[in-house]
This record gives C-alpha cells, sequence and structure tokens, in this order.
C-alpha cells in the first residue's frame, strides 16, 4: 500500500462510524472529486494566462476577463468554478475558522449550474447528488457536521498528488484503490460497482490483443467504469461507453472518467438498465467487455423476439437468468472486427432449455464463441461461486475450434479471497494468444466435438485435470498396520503395570 492510499484509507476512517461503505464513499469519493475539478480548473486557466502573468483568481476580479474565463473553462473542461468557490478557496475559509457547509454546497451547485445548456450537461448533472450535507449521519448539529467535512477537507488536502503533471496517474490511482477498498467492506453489495482489477486486466488484455488503438471501448453494465478504464491502460482508447443501472454508481463512473483525464466529450455514460432501455441503440463497438450481474432477473418479454439484439434465436433468455440476454445485447454491439470478453457464473456453460437453445445457436449457427475460461472460486468481492470468461469475435481466425481454459487452481489465498497472482494472468493471456493445448490446463475443442457434448461447455468435458493417484502398496500397508498393532499391545501392557504399582485396577483390555 503506497503513502497515498495509506492516508486516503485512514481519512475514510473518520466517516465509518458514522455510515457504512456504501454511504461514505459518495462523500469521500466526492470530495476528492471536488479538488480534481477545483485544481484542475486553476492550472488549466493559470496556463492560459501565463503571458499575461496575471493568475486566474485575479483576473476574474476583471471584469473585462470574467466571460472569457467562463467560456474557456466550459470549452476545455466542460465546468466552470468560481475563484470563490474553489476547493481552495473552501480550505483558506476552514483556516479562518469559518463555518464553510454553505459556502461549500453553494460550490457544488455552481458547478452542477455552470454546464447547463452545454454539450458537457449530461456527464455532470447531479454528480454531487449523493452528497448530502445535511444528513444527520455527519453530525447532530450544524456545528458537529462543519467539524467532520471541515476535518475530511483538510485531510485531503494535506496529500500532494501532484496534479500540476500532465502524466500524473497517481490521483487516478489512488482513486482506483479507494474504490476497490469500498468494494471490499461494501462486501455482498460490491459487485455492483466494481470488478477486480485483476480480472479487469485479463478481459483487457483478451479485447486489445494486437491491437494499440481503439476507436471505441463499451460496457452495458460499468458501474464505476473502471473496467473500461483499465482497457486503456492496453490501448489508446477515443471514446468510452457504458451503462450503469443504480443512480449512485452512475455517478460515480462519470466522476472516475473526469477523474483519469477522459474529457466530457470522449465518454458517453448514460444511466439505465441497458437490457430494457438500450441507450446506445444502432452504436457498434470495436471492443465490448463486462461483468454483468450474475443471474439477474429481467422482464424477458415477449416483444424483445422483435427487437434486434435478440431477434434470430428462437428463444429470449428467462426471466430469472438475464445471463444470455446480456452476451446477445453485447454481441448485437459488437463491430464486425472487435473483441468481446465478458465474465460470467458457470451456469450459462451447461444450463438448458432457453439458455441452451442461445448457446447453440451462438456456435452452431454464428460461429461466434472463441473461447471458454475458467477462474478461480472466490475472486469477486460478496460472491464465491466459480465464475468465467467467455471470448466472442464475429470474425474468427480460428472458425473450426474453441479454446477451454482451466485457471481454477492457479491463484494464491489472501485473507478470506482468492487472487489471480502475475504469473497466473499472464498464463491465461498468453494460452489465449498463442491458442495451444496444454495437459490440464487448456485444450482446443473442434466445432464437432462440442456438437457431440450437445453444445456444453462445462470445462472438465475438453479440460482432463484428473490427478491420478499413487498406487498403494499392500503389502506395506499391511506391515504397517501390524507395526501399529504391536505399539498399541505394548502401551496396554504398561498401562497394566502402572495401575498394579499405584494399587488400582486395571482397565479392561479389549483384545481381538
Amino acid at each position: 500500500m503506497s503513502n497515498y492510499e495509506t492516508k486516503l484509507w485512514a481519512i475514510a476512517d473518520k466517516l465509518r462510524g458514522n455510515m457504512d461503505a456504501n454511504e461514505f464513499k459518495n462523500y469521500m469519493l466526492g470530495f476528492i472529486f471536488y479538488r480534481y475539478i477545483s485544481e484542475k480548473l486553476e492550472i488549466t486557466l493559470n496556463k492560459l494566462l501565463e503571458e499575461e502573468k496575471i493568475t486566474f483568481q485575479e483576473a476574474y476580479h476583471d471584469k473585462s476577463y470574467e466571460n472569457y474565463l467562463e467560456k474557456e473553462g466550459i470549452e476545455k473542461l466542460g465546468y466552470f468554478i468560481q475563484p470563490k468557490y474553489l476547493f481552495s478557496s473552501i480550505i483558506n475559509e476552514i483556516n479562518q475558522g469559518k463555518e464553510i457547509l454553505e459556502c461549500l454546497s453553494n460550490a457544488l451547485q455552481e458547478i452542477n449550474d455552470s454546464t447547463l445548456n452545454t454539450k458537457s450537461q449530461d456527464d455532470f448533472q447531479n454528480l454531487f447528488e449523493d452528497m448530502d450535507l445535511n444528513s444527520s449521519k455527519l453530525g447532530n448539529s450544524n456545528a458537529e457536521k462543519n467539524k467532520l467535512i471541515s476535518d475530511i477537507l483538510l485531510d485531503i488536502n494535506d496529500i500532494d498528488f501532484k496534479l500540476e503533471k500532465d502524466n500524473s496517474d497517481i490521483l487516478g490511482d489512488a482513486y482506483e484503490y479507494l474504490i476497490s477498498q469500498f468494494a471490499s467492506s461494501a462486501g455482498k453489495k460490491a459487485g455492483e460497482f466494481y470488478t477486480p482489477q485483476e480480472v479487469s486486466t485479463i478481459l483487457a488484455r483478451i479485447v486489445t490483443q494486437d491491437k494499440s488503438r481503439l476507436k471505441n471501448v463499451y460496457d452495458p453494465t460499468c458501474g464505476s467504469g473502471s473496467l473500461l478504464l483499465r482497457v486503456s491502460k492496453e490501448a489508446d482508447v477515443s471514446t468510452f461507453y457504458g451503462q450503469e443501472l443504480n443512480q449512485t454508481t452512475y455517478n460515480l463512473a462519470r466522476m472516475n472518467m473526469i477523474l483519469h483525464g477522459v474529457k466530457y466529450d470522449h465518454f458517453d455514460i448514460k444511466q439505465g438498465d441497458s437490457l430494457e432501455n438500450d441507450r446506445h441503440k444502432k452504436l457498434k463497438f470495436d471492443a465490448v467487455v463486462a461483468n454483468p450481474p450474475f443471474s439477474a432477473k429481467w422482464s424477458s418479454d415477449n416483444s424483445f423476439i422483435n427487437d434486434e439484439r435478440f431477434s434470430g434465436y428462437k428463444k429470449l433468455a428467462p426471466k430469472s437468468k438475464a445471463d444470455y440476454a446480456f452476451i446477445q445485447h453485447m454481441i448485437y454491439h459488437l463491430n464486425e472486427e472487435g473483441t468481446l470478453a465478458v465474465v460470467l457464473p458457470h451456469g450459462v456453460l451447461f444450463r438448458g432449455a432457453a439458455e441452451g437453445t442461445i448457446r447453440k445457436y451462438l456456435i452452431k449457427e454464428l460461429n461466434y464463441l472463441d473461447a471458454v475460461i475458467g477462474l478461480p472460486k472466490n475472486i469477486f468481492y460478496g460472491t464465491s461461486i466459480p465464475t468465467c470468461i467467455l471470448v466472442f469475435k464475429k470474425y474468427r481466425e480460428h472458425k473450426q475450434d474453441v479454446l477451454f481454459i482451466d485457471a481454477s487452481e492457479h491463484y494464491e489465498k489472501v485473507k478470506n479471497q482468492n487472487k489471480l497472482r502475475a504469473e497466473d494472468i499472464d498464463k491465461i493471456v498468453t494460452t489465449y494468444a498463442e491458442r495451444k493445448t496444454e495437459d490440464k490446463y487448456s485444450y482446443i475443442a473442434t466445432l464437432e466435438e462440442i456438437e457431440e457434448n450437445d453444445y456444453n461447455l462445462n470445462i472438465p468435458r475438453y479440460v482432463d485435470t484428473f490427478e491420478e493417484e499413487e498406487p498403494i502398496d499392500l503389502d506395506k500397508l499391511v506391515d504397517e498396520l501390524e507395526q501399529i498393532e504391536k505399539e498399541i499391545r505394548e502401551v496396554d501392557e504398561k498401562i497394566i503395570e502402572y495401575c498394579k504399582e499405584i494399587g488400582i485396577r486395571p482397565p479392561i483390555i479389549m483384545n481381538d
């Protein structure tokens, strides 16, 4: 854990006693984001005014600069903040012993209002709605609330995130760390907004294989946006697209994008249910990645039979399990040369009925399935079930076979969670890239073999991980048993002798 991460988690501890992880993350991450966009605006506008040897804070008080600075802020960053509402100004107020609740509330509202009727409106609206500065959980009185929030802002201010360096990822990495920690603390609900970094890395490396640049990447259940951003660590991504059902997590995803230096016009994150209300209709993507909620419910309404995403398969995914609905949705949005990698529960490999029909159609008629990768159990927060990664391509180089990888026993145990190591990740990605068979680890199955298995994709049907037990030496085993029997008799005799010596009746020894 870095010094930055240690300090940030210590700050979070100040809120931990007042509310659960799912609540205090909204304040912590919101305040960090507020500091970031404040300093980003100051740095950007100060650079703009360098030749005139005047700072943003000084220039704004000159009426001739006011409109110009607001226009530049909106144009370059998508928002504007008056100097009196900057993070640094709030810190000055705190240092002077002033109450800052009202001023802080006005600052957050101004950020929201500055984007109205601009191109960035959708990306900034209601970003801070989950930060209720009047919540009784922050204190019973305004004075208590003011003190707690002031202390947290001062602590955040004490950390040097080196924001003046254009290539600095310190704050972005620290933010990701906090998101993962909140996910771990939140337990059962964590899967709603966070995919473990190790799994994200596998998905990202698979969809960017042999590609240094992607026009776009899409995640229909994007959570905090961490998976989308992970793809950008493997290739240069022009535009990020995503949709998230949970309003709070949707806000977090937009913050995460901006905080990682993704400009407002280079991401398009929508709020809503991507299956029931697809907000990116007709769009196709170079890469699609996802960790959908496992076996979630959906309407499976008959009207979807005529929906382009689901038509042709003859069946809809059942109401109780939307896994294949997500697969169909993502395949629809995948362009002809793109790659789709999705994490799902093992049940998708073998469940029958409608899911079996869809699975067969994907393999036999469309021939889009490229690989099946089995992951260890207990690597996701809040669930211990084993999971798998399915990889799909519309244009497949290896049209006659499907690669199966069983990585279920390749991990290290860390406390109560299993964790993929760097070498485990590399082995999965390398095996996928080289498409090779390795004893007890991977196997290239022909389409004929899969058909013979009635399109059941259960990994043990293809990757034999059976370990033969060493043959038992019966003669040696008999000798060992006789020796044990002899030792038992000797012990019994000693017990009888001791009993006689101390004058008590010896126990009855049962001999065969």
